[in-house]
This record gives C-alpha cells, sequence and structure tokens, in this order.
C-alpha cells in the first residue's frame, strides 16, 4: 500500500459553500502588501468570487489537510486568456501554492484555445509572474482605486 501525504497539496473546483472562506482568504492575502484598511475596502468588491463567477469563469481552489489555502480564477476568449485571481494564504506564502494553481491556469488556458495569459498584477506580486516567465508590457488602471494604476503582464502559452 503506498502511503497518503497528509500534506499534499490538492486542486478541486471550490463549491458554492467555499465561497465565504476564499473571499476571506483573498482579502487576507492582498492585504499582506500592507495596504490600509480604506484601500481594503475600496477593492473588496472587485477582488469578491461570487456565485455567479463561480459558475462562469474557471475557478480552481488549492487545499492542503482539507484547508483551503489558494485560489486562481481565469476565463478565456478566443486565443486570449485572462489570469483574474491569484491568491494564498499568507501562512503558505512560499510553498509552492502559487505556482501550482499558475501552473493549472496555464494548462487550463491552452486546453480552452489560449495562446497567451494577460495579468494585470498587483505591484508586489509582479516579481512573482515574472518569475513565473511572464513579460511586462504596459500598465493599466486600478478597478478599485482612481488614479493607480496595475502592472499588464502578458504570458505565452507555449
Amino acid at each position: 500500500m503506498t502511503p497518503v501525504d497528509e500534506d499534499a497539496l490538492t486542486l478541486a473546483q471550490p463549491a458554492e459553500t467555499d465561497l465565504e472562506h476564499i473571499n476571506d482568504l483573498i482579502l487576507r492575502s492582498k492585504a499582506v502588501w500592507g495596504y490600509d484598511e480604506a484601500f481594503m475596502k475600496a477593492c473588496e468588491k472587485e477582488l469578491e468570487v461570487t456565485l455567479h463567477l463561480l459558475k462562469a469563469q474557471h475557478v480552481m481552489v488549492a487545499s492542503k489537510r482539507g484547508k483551503i489555502i489558494g485560489v486562481v480564477e481565469i476565463w478565456v476568449n478566443g486565443s486570449e486568456g485572462h489570469l483574474e485571481k491569484l491568491f494564498v494564504d499568507p501562512a503558505v506564502l512560499r510553498s509552492g501554492a502559487g505556482r501550482k494553481l499558475f501552473d493549472w491556469a496555464v494548462t487550463k488556458a491552452k486546453g480552452l484555445g489560449a495562446d497567451h495569459l494577460m495579468i494585470e498584477a498587483d505591484p508586489d506580486a509582479e516579481g512573482f509572474y515574472l518569475k513565473m516567465g511572464a513579460t511586462r508590457v504596459g500598465d493599466v488602471p486600478s478597478g478599485s482605486i482612481p488614479g493607480r494604476t496595475l502592472p499588464l503582464l502578458r504570458y505565452t502559452l507555449l
């Protein structure tokens, strides 16, 4: 019998009952960059995973020991994919969960016919995406904070 690795990271589609936990995780993950309460309140709606989004988009969660520790969301339109969200619980940053979620997003987008992923990154998360192989192609306005811009990155799907 093969031993079971209880610390193994697993990926699964989230259930409706996971939404509250997912949204809490997203806000805790975003706040790790030191944003104040007003900033967090301003971007809360943009970051929220809703039941509609859960059904309309491609969302995956990473779990360890039965606890959700990360989430990723993509959508694809023709050859262009969009990495909408990728958040990891602050307690497990640098554990490989972000890489595993990113790898899932790449595989899923390819399978849906995309030849690249566009990523509007938090400035503090840009380094992660560059390390994954994305290239910065410009800046885009924040959807939540007037006057703020975000790095726009492109990841080519080979």
